[in-house]
């Protein structure tokens, strides 16, 4: 018997809590993403543990885990480790692009499915140009959300010390969920119920993207989709059957901001996607 959506998702926080301090928010919204059927793109700082996320997913739930340090060789995996996605060729990005989109890979004109669990963790750094290949517009599209993990608190990062001390935690991980529970959640997260009134204001959310000032490219349709799911998932994660605003909120701006582009002149002013994103949450009324 498969266990509750609620316990999984208990579950799979404790253990990855267990390897990364500091991080139970960006978690939380890793396994809505995980859930809703998305795939995620971490971009943030070398060192900040986007690899070991990865890792410790993929070992909480006893599925295989492929890490691609960017080479053309994209083999069919559960969990798949995009690592630095931007230094990969854009031909290779293609490549990628088609087994998140279509859940398939193509060899010598041969396509081979694609597991039913395939999720794709992809991480970039900010701060590297050289030898890189910046992710287009439709490959950002791609991923439902977009994290960043960031500098833990000191008092948390003295204890990341102490942890590794001897070993690494992530070596003593093991399986707290079966791959059987999460298919389980995922099913259950599309049946979540969201009224209309919800529905529309997701829409709304994301038409204002298209219209707001300093935006070079509003996002597509696609992004209401992801929203919507992301939502249904992240009510399943406490236990409720149906989607409330907050739900929506607090799930827009990961889902949003990665797929838009600012005006030049903003992005020199300092203006960014995410703070777009959350002005226009400010200023779109909500279903009470």
């Amino acid at each position: 018997m498969s266990l509750q959506p609620q316990e999984v998702f208990r579950k799979l926080t404790q253990n990855l809590e267990t390897v990364m301090r500091g991080q139970s928010a960006t978690i939380r919204k890793l396994l809505a993403a995980f859930a809703s059927g998305g795939h995620v793109l971490l971009e943030d700082y070398p060192g900040t543990g986007k690899t070991t996320l990865a890792k410790a997913l993929a070992r909480s739930i006893g599925a295989r885990f492929k890490r691609v340090q960017f080479t053309p060789d994209l083999l069919p995996s559960d969990i798949l480790l995009a690592d630095e996605i931007n230094r990969a060729s854009p031909r290779t990005q293609s490549a990628l692009l088609e087994a998140m989109a279509e859940g398939q890979v193509s060899v010598e004109g041969t396509s081979y499915r694609l597991s039913e669990l395939f999720f794709v963790i992809a991480t970039q750094n900010p701060v590297e140009f050289r030898g890189t290949y910046p992710l287009p517009e439709a490959q950002m599209d791609r991923f439902a959300v977009q994290l960043s993990l960031g500098y833990v608190a000191p008092e948390e990062e003295v204890a990341i010390l102490s942890d590794q001390a001897q070993r690494h935690p992530i070596d003593a991980l093991t399986a707290c969920v079966s791959i059987e529970d999460v298919l389980d959640v995922r099913r259950r997260a599309t049946a979540v119920r969201m009224s209309d009134e919800l529905k529309r204001y997701v829409v709304d959310v994301v038409r204002e993207t298209r219209a707001a000032t300093g935006v070079q490219l509003g996002a597509s349709p696609r992004a209401s989709l992801s929203l919507m799911k992301a939502a249904q998932a992240l009510a399943l994660t406490e236990g409720r059957e149906f989607v409330v605003p907050e739900d929506v909120r607090e799930m827009a701006v990961p889902v949003i901001a990665h797929r838009m582009v600012a005006e030049p002149q903003a992005r020199f002013a300092g203006v960014t996607t995410a703070g777009i994103v959350e002005e226009i949450l400010t200023k779109v009324p909500s279903p009470s």
